[in-house]
């Protein structure tokens, strides 16, 4: 059996490999500042509404970027469930200082028309909120930028690593939330420091 020291080695080297900003686990005090874990990563992709979203152009709003599709039935309905609960809580502060953009890990299926859809079945649609997609090529350079691995399975859908990422009013990454069984509350009160600050 290997003991978690012996794996941290190889851990790091993979990271460092990635590429990518790595979030390390964020202090616990209340009212401690988040880290700075670096720039954003950019993207330019296209919304569900057709519309060109470029991250400088969400520059002075907190956003939460997440990676989902819209034909996944499990995971993927859970991670929106949670952020349609957490932009419920956010009240009026969601739209004009907190946004939310959802970026498909499957661009050959999601069309903005099937991401309108999709976003509409999970009550996630309305102002504030974009449901990204992009040509293959584009959508694969944002997974590799924001360190999210995706690959077709075998079945149809896409197995993938789901990375919530919180990103500051200024564009920088902040903090980074492994998996969807993430705490609401600890994102709830993330994103009320970073609109704080």
């Amino acid at each position: 059996m290997v003991g978690l020291p012996s794996l941290l080695p190889a851990l790091m080297l993979a990271m460092m490999h990635a590429s990518v900003p790595v979030a390390w686990a964020h202090a616990t005090i209340e009212n401690a500042r988040l880290p700075v874990v670096g720039k954003a990563p950019q993207f330019a992709l296209t919304a569900e509404t057709g519309e060109r979203v470029v991250l400088t152009d969400l520059r002075g709003k907190v956003l939460a970027v997440t990676f989902i599709y819209a034909t996944c039935s499990d995971t993927c309905p859970l991670l929106t469930a949670k952020m349609v609960e957490i932009r419920r809580r956010l009240g009026r502060d969601f739209g004009p200082r907190v946004q939310f953009v959802s970026i498909t890990v499957d661009p050959e299926v999601d069309t903005p028309a099937i991401l309108r859809a999709y976003a509409k079945a999970q009550g996630a649609n309305g102002e504030g909120w974009s449901f990204l997609t992009g040509t293959p090529s584009e959508i694969a350079e944002v997974i590799r930028r924001y360190g999210v691995y995706a690959r077709k399975s075998e079945r149809g859908g896409v197995d993938h690593l789901f990375l919530t990422s919180l990103i500051d009013r200024s564009g920088m990454l902040r903090v980074q939330y492994l998996g969807v069984r993430f705490d609401p509350d600890e994102m709830y009160r993330d994103l009320q420091k970073l609109l704080h600050e």
